[in-house]
């Protein structure tokens, strides 16, 4: 039997070993680091129809291209030498 989700529970975890503290409440779920004030929310109507994936998957993109555009720049020599 499941219990009703009325108010906000929170529970500590660590990603990568960095502490977060994670907070589900009836409107959705948020990932803060802990010790900050902001953090990753998420609505559980943008869980459940796709929205998060879908700008998960737009983000990924991004940085992707920005790192490609980054690659392919050509590097400086540094100082040009003198010529005597």
């Amino acid at each position: 039997m499941t219990t009703k989700l009325e108010g906000p529970l929170k529970r500590a975890l660590a990603i990568g070993g960095d502490p977060y503290v994670l907070t589900i409440t009836p409107e959705g779920l948020t990932l803060v680091p802990k010790g900050k004030r902001k953090g990753y929310s998420l609505g559980w109507n943008a869980f459940v129809n796709g929205e998060a994936a879908l700008a998960t998957a737009l983000n990924a993109s991004l940085l992707i291209a920005r790192l490609k555009s980054r690659t392919s720049e050509k590097p400086s020599l540094g100082k040009p030498s003198r010529k005597r």
